[in-house]
């Protein structure tokens, strides 16, 4: 297929990159960064381009099967998740392809007895005013697609620690905060690359939020 790759010089942006080509796929990596860019491993099916996100039109998006949005911001530009997530919708009102894949956060999921956001446990860590911003801003970006039925979206959440690693054996989720039999919650960026790509080439999930750790 036809991915564009939003973001694809960031953690989990370049393990996508990377999984994709190894399957084969056709992927265009998007970011801000020429220099960035020209880091990724060189490959016969890699498209590199230097570019806004928000400058894609609808004609652009329309030229792939699969758009991924993985966009990383510094926390004083977090709102920039939800302009990007409600500018790719709008392009794409009421069509199906491409499809859109959201990379979320671990904030939005929920945990304990009582079923809280785990966003609201983030905010008590004395270190959460440096970096808050982004998961309040990931939960406003899923609570928007919430609401969108008429194009064709999918958002994946990792666990709380999501960190560079290779892929490993995974279990999933819907809307809870997953931790292993350890009781340990986290991600690689190779498990959720592995993830977003077995989700595009096989779907399960439409119009929804799943999410996924390391077993």
């Amino acid at each position: 297929m036809k991915l564009l790759i939003i973001g694809a010089t960031g953690m989990a942006g370049s393990a996508m990159v990377t999984t994709a080509l190894s399957r084969g796929h056709q992927v265009t990596a998007l970011g801000r960064s020429e220099e960035k860019l020209a880091k990724l491993t060189p490959a016969t099916n890699l498209t590199t381009l230097a570019k806004d996100a928000f400058s894609l039109t609808k004609t652009d998006l329309s030229a792939f099967d699969v758009v991924i949005d993985a966009m990383a911001t510094p926390p004083a530009k977090a709102y920039l998740h939800v302009d990007l997530a409600t500018k790719l919708v709008a392009e794409l009102r009421e069509t199906t392809q491409p499809r859109l894949v959201f990379i979320l956060g671990a904030g939005s999921l929920t945990t304990g007895d009582d079923h809280h956001l785990f966003v609201h446990d983030i905010e008590k860590s004395p270190e959460a005013a440096a970096f808050i911003a982004i998961p309040q801003n990931q939960l406003s970006e899923l609570q928007f697609l919430q609401t969108v039925s008429n194009v064709n979206w999918v958002g994946v959440s990792p666990a709380a620690d999501f960190h560079a690693g290779p892929a490993v054996p995974a279990i999933q989720g819907d809307n809870t905060l997953l931790a292993n039999a350890q009781g340990v919650s986290a991600t690689n960026s190779g498990t959720m690359a592995v993830t977003v790509l077995d989700e595009i080439e096989q779907p399960q999930h439409q119009n929804v939020r799943f999410t996924v750790a390391n077993q």
